[in-house]
This record gives structure tokens, C-alpha cells and sequence, in this order.
């Protein structure tokens, strides 16, 4: 079954949901909010690719949490199956963060 423009929006509504349940657990801000998401693609199929990076590359949930985001983001209705892509390139860094999470950290 192929999705709709507007299915896939409400898909990818929901996947942001997700993603802001995960949560770096040296740092009280979800993921999302981090700026640890570099891209979110949904093919009409349901088919996601996720791009993301942790804060560094020796960050010690290095083996879980991308793990962790690939099992929530594949429980979302209608995702049909999920590509992880863990890179560095470009690094994070504080500056990625929402005006949101800055203010959580009192960067603001």
C-alpha cells in the first residue's frame, strides 16, 4: 500500500513524538530537542531512514541508544520498516540544540 502526502506528514508527526520520549541520559533533554536527529526520510512505503549521532562518539549509550530509537520509531502505526544511520560527520555540537533545550541546560 502506497502512502498519501498527508499520510506520511501524519507519520512523521508521530516519529517526532517518539523521538522526543528518547532521551540522553547524561542530559535531562530528549533527543530530538538535542539536535542529535540530523534527518528523518519516510518512503511512500512506510519505509523510514533515520540519520542521527550521539553527542560524542565514545558517549557510553553509543550501543543502546540508537537501539533504543530504532525499536520505538519501528512500534509507530504504519512504519513498516526503520534504517538507522549512526554518523559523525557533521559532529555535534551545543550550538544544534533547540532554543528549547538550551534554556532546559540555562544556556539562555
Amino acid at each position: 500500500m502506497k502512502f498519501t502526502d498527508d499520510q506520511i506528514a501524519d507519520i512523521g508527526e508521530e516519529i517526532i513524538k517518539v523521538l522526543k520520549s528518547v532521551y540522553d541520559p547524561e542530559i535531562p533533554v530528549d533527543i530530538y530537542e538535542l539536535g542529535l536527529v540530523y534527518d528523518v526520510q519516510i518512503s511512500d512505503d512506510g519505509d523510514v531512514k533515520i540519520i542521527m549521532t550521539l553527542t560524542t562518539p565514545n558517549c557510553p549509550v553509543a550501543e543502546t541508544l540508537p537501539q533504543e530509537v530504532k525499536d520505538k520509531v519501528a512500534e509507530v502505526e504504519q512504519v513498516n520498516s526503520v534504517d538507522l544511520e549512526l554518523t559523525f560527520e557533521p559532529s555535534w555540537n551545543k550550538d544544534m540544540m533547540s532554543e528549547e533545550a538550551k534554556f532546559e541546560l540555562g544556556m539562555l
